[in-house]
């Protein structure tokens, strides 16, 4: 049996290919500058700071009654706060989701070079059963005796 071991396209390319990162998508200038501006908004420092400036506005929502009260909490507090502690969350789970592309990446890396292993080991068996079987012709014995 000659059996010859042809190597998928991609394995190549493969080689010279890394796992996508979410930082990765951030082209050109106007892609670094939003990725820039995401990083310090999407910051607990940042969460802190609206906070604090949304605090300015308290005294005055309070002197002017409950519904002021409601509208700045909806409107200033929530939206301004949260926003930054929201991008802090999402931030937090795009690396979780880089670690696991770079984790998958490596175990499809581990798994590729045992399966050439693996290859290599039948190719070495191939070669012992062939030299066997010449062996075996060249004594004039049957396979079956």
């Amino acid at each position: 049996m000659n059996y010859n071991h042809v190597a998928h396209p991609r394995l190549v390319d493969r080689k010279n290919t890394k796992p996508v990162k979410v930082s990765d998508n951030a082209v050109g200038f106007n892609g670094k500058l939003a990725m820039w501006i995401t990083k310090i908004v999407g910051s607990m420092w940042c969460a802190y700071a609206f906070g604090l400036f949304d605090l300015l506005s308290l005294p005055s929502a309070m002197r002017t009654g409950i519904q002021a009260i409601v509208a700045w909490v909806a409107q200033t507090f929530l939206q301004l706060v949260l926003l930054s502690i929201i991008m802090v969350g999402q931030n937090l789970q795009s690396a979780a989701s880089d670690r696991r592309a770079e984790q998958t990446y490596n175990d499809a890396e581990m798994i590729l070079h045992e399966c050439l292993e693996l290859h290599r080991h039948l190719d070495a068996q191939d070669q012992t059963i062939k030299d066997l079987i010449k062996r075996i012709e060249l004594n004039g014995s049957s396979p079956t005796n």
